[in-house]
């Protein structure tokens, strides 16, 4: 009879770490609504430091701390020095719990535009607005300009909440590493071998 029991157990052990393996791999699959713009104002060669937008009625839960944490290391990861005063860069970030109407643009890649840049005319600089229907939660992510106080990048992720793991750091972090990823311009004189020199 023990034996008989012990042979249940494990197989209702067995089943449930299927369906933990199954739920994993839902996890890690999850699709995310990933876009990005940018200002032709922008001087994405020219940026080396950043500091937070100071938000008053910041929201200081969990999930903005881990964005946050994550936001610095994908900063430092291209170079980028956190500072005080007179940043080069101001960043901001928010999460819309809602889902969003949102208005993006249609423009050429950004690298694209930073390499033509100077031959460009204002002409070949249009911002073709696009509506977006942001889904199930959006994590926005802005940088300014510090010196001209106006927005330059913005990238954005939707479909964050739409699953249970949602209070899991390693599930918040990713966003914010996908964002990122459409962003590509490492700190002006910055090299990965550099990375433990101080910036100039």
């Amino acid at each position: 009879m023990m034996k008989q029991n012990y042979c249940l157990i494990f197989k209702l052990l067995s089943i449930i770490s299927v369906f933990a393996l199954v739920g994993t791999a839902c996890m890690s699959s999850r699709k995310y609504s990933v876009e990005s713009d940018y200002s032709y104002q922008g001087k994405f060669k020219k940026y080396k430091t950043y500091a937070f937008l100071k938000d008053t009625n910041a929201d200081t839960s969990l999930q903005n701390q881990v964005i946050e944490e994550e936001i610095k290391f994908r900063m430092e990861l291209l170079g980028y020095k956190m500072v005080e005063k007179n940043p080069h860069l101001l960043v901001s970030y928010k999460i819309f719990y809602d889902n969003l109407r949102f208005t993006g643009y249609s423009q050429p890649e950004i690298e694209v535009f930073v390499k033509n840049e100077e031959y460009l005319d204002e002409k070949d600089q249009k911002y073709d607005p696009i509506k977006y229907n942001l889904r199930e939660g959006t994590l926005l992510i802005v940088f300014f300009d510090g010196k001209q106080e106006k927005a330059i990048w913005q990238g954005y992720a939707s479909g964050i909440f739409g699953n249970a793991f949602f209070n899991s750091s390693r599930y918040l972090k990713k966003p914010v590493r996908l964002i990122f990823d459409k962003y590509k311009f490492l700190a002006d004189g910055f090299a990965y071998d550099d990375k433990d020199k101080p910036v100039k």
